[in-house]
């Protein structure tokens, strides 16, 4: 990587890191072993996706929570499904906890509880590297053949609709996709111009992409990421402690180093 795309990096990893100050640690509490299933898409690098060299489940969402279940001693076992069934799945109890860079918003919290947060991010327009019919949001809205892919009901989706284009849902210029995945490769096929997405998966994406992709434009926004559980799960106090104590101690920070720096630089 050039010396300007790891400044750029550096700038980013301070957005994402700048999450108010949690109050001083806990004690953790020992939750004695017990096990609990976690489900998740595998579709957010770096957050969370399959290795195409080993087939391996990995991202800084697995590695956090290794360190959350060392820490307050619990066991956990891995699930999949799709996002449009995930936060549903959790609210029917059908899963202990879920992650895939949810957005905590108050519309979701209606569903399910959310952890505090863990990461804030921004959101960024990614487009294919030669992309130069335009280059923010008000030029994209005013380019009138071009596409945007999007999965239903997320926040991509809805700053789709209300703050690039005319706040109509319904937009012919949207289309839509069962996953985050399938509308990057749609990018990349052409299909689309345009994927909405928080510069975390988006740095991971344009890493993964051999100078395919690029982001573009000023941040349309920001976000706090959190893990859901069923209403009324007695697993958000320790897991949140967790969090503090990871934040409190610098392991967040760590892991955002090793995914948003040394695994972009191929380390």
């Amino acid at each position: 990587m050039i010396r300007s795309t790891l400044l750029g990096s550096l700038a980013a990893i301070a957005a994402v890191l700048a999450l108010p100050d949690d109050a001083e640690a806990q004690e953790l509490p020992d939750l004695g072993g017990r096990s609990i299933v976690v489900v998740t898409e595998n579709a957010y690098p770096p957050l969370q996706f399959v290795d195409p060299m080993s087939g391996d489940a990995i991202g800084w969402e697995y590695d956090a929570v290794a360190e959350i279940a060392a820490r307050l001693n619990l066991t956990v076992t891995y699930q999949n499904t799709s996002w449009d069934a995930m936060i549903q799945a959790v609210a029917d109890g059908q899963y202990d906890m879920g992650m895939t860079g949810i957005t905590i918003t108050e519309e979701r919290a209606q569903l399910v509880d959310f952890s505090d947060p863990y990461m804030r991010s921004e959101m960024f327009m990614l487009v294919r590297a030669d992309e130069d019919r335009f280059t923010d949001a008000a030029s994209f809205a005013a380019f009138e053949d071009g596409l945007v892919g999007a999965q239903s009901g997320t926040t991509p989706f809805y700053v789709a609709v209300y703050d690039v284009l005319d706040g109509n849902e319904q937009n012919p210029r949207i289309r839509l996709f069962e996953t985050f995945g399938a509308s990057v490769q749609a990018l990349n096929t052409g299909d689309v111009d345009l994927v909405l997405t928080d510069g975390t998966a988006g740095r991971g994406y344009v890493n993964a992409s051999n100078g395919a992709l690029k982001l573009i434009g000023d941040p349309l926004g920001t976000e706090d990421f959190g893990f859901i559980f069923p209403k009324g799960s007695d697993l958000v106090a320790p897991i949140n402690a967790a969090i503090a104590s990871m934040r409190a101690d610098g392991t967040l920070e760590t892991l955002t180093t090793k995914w948003f720096l040394d695994y972009e630089l191929g380390n």
